[in-house]
């Protein structure tokens, strides 16, 4: 098993109280707040050679096709945007003097089985930590406890990348993989999320890549 960073340890409990999502009492399927965020992860892995900076930010896209997704804070900072690029914002924060950038997006299409179930508010991020040596980490938060012990998955296209699951979060199960799901998102249309809940309801979350090459540019930029 895999230790994650102090991303990882922080964005469930501050999702949970800066969105100020129902209590686990109301919500069936939401998680239980924990002391874990967002995604971050594996320390372990081969640190990744990150994308070259462009001279020039890229433009913003016009309005996004979806109301964009809000981040939480970070370690008790708040991020600052970068830009919106159509569903996906890129964003900065610097907790503890350790500076983080991300890019991020909520579903545009979010499906239960059984219909309906109540959960916690839903994001994918891709992630670069420059002080671990970390760019581009994929993780999603799903907005309920993932069965224990249970696999989650991204589909982009025809090619499905399994997902290790901690509590409400996941991270792609095969290190060696993580570059090409990026590449694949990147050129990609749509990405979609599939998890089971500690009381077996299904999800299946759809999100749209549009805007994610310009945010990742971005992101590139801000944390060299």
């Amino acid at each position: 098993m895999r230790i994650r960073g102090r991303w990882h340890a922080i964005l469930p409990f501050v999702i949970a109280i800066t969105l100020a999502a129902p209590a686990a009492a109301q919500q069936p399927e939401q998680a239980a707040p924990s002391a874990k965020p967002a995604p971050a992860k594996k320390p372990s892995k081969k640190p990744k050679t990150q994308p070259a900076a462009t001279a020039t930010a890229p433009k913003p896209a016009a309005a996004p096709s979806t109301k964009p997704a809000t981040p939480p804070a970070v370690g008790g900072v708040k991020p600052t945007l970068l830009g919106q690029y159509a569903e996906w914002g890129a964003y900065t924060a610097t907790p503890g003097g350790k500076r983080i950038c991300f890019a991020i997006a909520k579903p545009t299409s979010e499906q239960t089985n059984p219909p309906n179930r109540p959960r916690n508010p839903t994001f994918m991020f891709v992630t670069s930590r420059p002080a671990d040596k970390v760019s581009n980490e994929v993780s999603i938060i799903i907005g309920y406890s993932f069965k224990p012990g249970s696999e989650a998955s991204v589909d982009v296209g025809t090619t499905s990348y399994a997902l290790y699951t901690q509590q409400d979060g996941a991270w792609i199960k095969n290190a060696a993989e993580e570059a090409q799901l990026v590449d694949a998102m990147r050129q990609g249309d749509t990405a979609v999320v599939k998890g089971v809940s500690a009381k077996g309801t299904q999800s299946t979350d759809t999100y749209s890549l549009k805007g994610l090459t310009q945010a990742l540019q971005r992101v590139a930029q801000e944390c060299k």
